[in-house]
């Protein structure tokens, strides 16, 4: 059991370390850190309610639906939520490059206790891989969810909206995207691989773009 738990909760505070150490300027306060990941961990329950309750009823038929609508979208809004009303709107997130620390730990919170309920269910055999996959995808997401939740909260009037629609649109269309490939593609194996790297290509990029307008915007504050 011990084995299971730290095998589960091990590639999420790896990941979470990695993003929350890229933050160069003023880092996050952990309890915030870990207040956002408790809160993205407490989202699994709700979550596997209504996709049980979905699959029970056969609801969403086809393999299209329960990618992007059984999966994706709740996943995904319910994340972007707790990030919106939880991180965007607290005094301590006033960086851009702090939307990606939060995205990351709601998505990350979600994850690690998705992945030690699936390691208890089929084996810590399966670490590995889900480390690779659904682990580091939602990390990801969370990068791209936090990146436009940043450009939203230190943007325009005029462009706010917009990034705030992104931050939920783009990692909700991916995450669709992700999971139609594992669950709909019979040698699923041959396409996740590089669209896991064009993701991780993505997120990496977005990591950079939040560090250079975190610097611009911290020199106009200086000046």
């Amino acid at each position: 059991m011990l084995a299971i738990i730290t095998a589960g909760i091990a590639p999420g505070v790896a990941l979470l370390s990695y993003f929350y150490l890229k933050d160069q300027y003023e880092a996050e306060p952990i309890y915030m850190v870990f207040r956002s990941f408790i809160f993205g961990a407490i989202l699994v329950f709700p979550i596997m309610f209504i996709q049980y309750v979905l699959s029970v009823e056969d609801i969403l038929q086809s393999g299209l639906l329960k990618a992007f609508v059984a999966t994706s979208f709740l996943e995904e809004f319910f994340k972007w939520f707790i990030l919106y009303f939880i991180a965007y709107k607290h005094g301590e997130f006033d960086e851009l490059y702090d939307g990606i620390v939060y995205g990351v730990a709601v998505s990350l919170g979600f994850a690690t206790v998705e992945n030690i309920l699936y390691l208890f269910a089929h084996g810590v055999d399966m670490a590995f891989g889900r480390a690779l996959l659904p682990v580091s995808s939602h990390a990801l997401f969370g990068v791209i969810m936090g990146y436009y939740i940043g450009k939203g909260k230190f943007s325009t009037n005029q462009t706010k909206r917009k990034y705030i629609y992104l931050s939920l649109f783009i990692p909700f269309f991916l995450h669709g995207i992700y999971d139609y490939i594992i669950y709909s593609i019979e040698k699923w194996i041959i396409v996740i691989v590089p669209f896991m790297i064009f993701l991780w290509w993505l997120g990496l990029r977005k990591v950079k773009l939040a560090r250079c307008l975190t610097e611009t915007y911290s020199r106009r504050l200086s000046q």
